[in-house]
């Protein structure tokens, strides 16, 4: 049985999701994967967020290291196993702030983590909320931010959030006919319609030059969600 890896809470998750050619993600996917289309289209999404309340084990908080921001791009994946498909994440990158959660996660469990500075902003007005997250690169800032509707609804089944939002487990590949599986628990999450959204992100240098023209086209679909607790179960070997 799975145990417990890591608990948190994850908060005002803002999506960015992209349409990408599927030959440019193909050899990024796990062993024992296959892409997972949405109306068949593949989706790469910029995720920027808050970890809260981060402990090991579901228990051990870590000093210093409970609170941070994140920033990523992931694409989506599913697994065929004997109960039927299991929908997941493969992440291209993820940003954080503190640089031994990066340490950890590449040389433990094959994560691609990187270290950047990082910090974000909160506004909240009586109808309206303002949510930005930024991180350096080189000498420049990034960003990603939108003004949302303070009022937000439940998530709408086989709707592009529903399909964004419930992939329950992730991936990494850990060599050419082995990859990582673990469990990403939480209940669904209330969607926060965008009115307006700003994204600058150097694709290139952080992802490499062959995403660049994805996402210099404006983006599919862009929302905010409230997020919650999560539970990270550990992991199994797909070989």
């Amino acid at each position: 049985m799975a145990t417990t890896f890591l608990s948190a809470e994850w908060r005002n998750l803002i999506f960015a999701n992209y349409a990408i050619d599927r030959r440019v993600l193909e050899p990024l996917v796990p062993y024992g994967t296959e892409l997972d289309e949405f109306n068949g289209i593949c989706y790469g999404s910029l995720v920027g967020f808050y970890f809260q309340r981060v402990k090991l084990l579901g228990r051990i908080p870590v000093p210093f290291h409970t609170e941070f921001d994140e920033f990523n791009l992931r694409f989506y994946v599913r697994r065929k196993t004997e109960t039927g498909w299991k929908r997941g994440v493969v992440f291209v990158k993820e940003i954080v702030p503190k640089l031994a959660i990066s340490l950890v996660a590449n040389t433990l469990y094959g994560e691609p983590y990187a270290t950047h500075p990082m910090r974000h902003r909160w506004e909240f007005a009586e109808q309206t909320q303002h949510i930005r997250y930024e991180w350096k690169v080189g000498s420049a800032w990034n960003h990603i931010a939108v003004n949302a509707d303070r009022l937000g609804h439940p998530l709408v089944a086989d709707s592009e959030e529903a399909f964004i939002t419930e992939h329950y487990w992730g991936y990494t590949g850990r060599g050419t006919r082995r990859t990582s599986e673990y469990e990403v628990v939480h209940p669904t999450w209330s969607i926060f319609p965008v009115n307006t959204f700003d994204v600058h992100c150097d694709i290139a240098t952080l992802y490499g030059s062959q995403f660049t023209p994805f996402f210099h086209q404006p983006p599919s679909s862009v929302f905010l969600a409230d997020g919650s607790t999560v539970t990270i179960k550990s992991g199994a070997a797909v070989d």
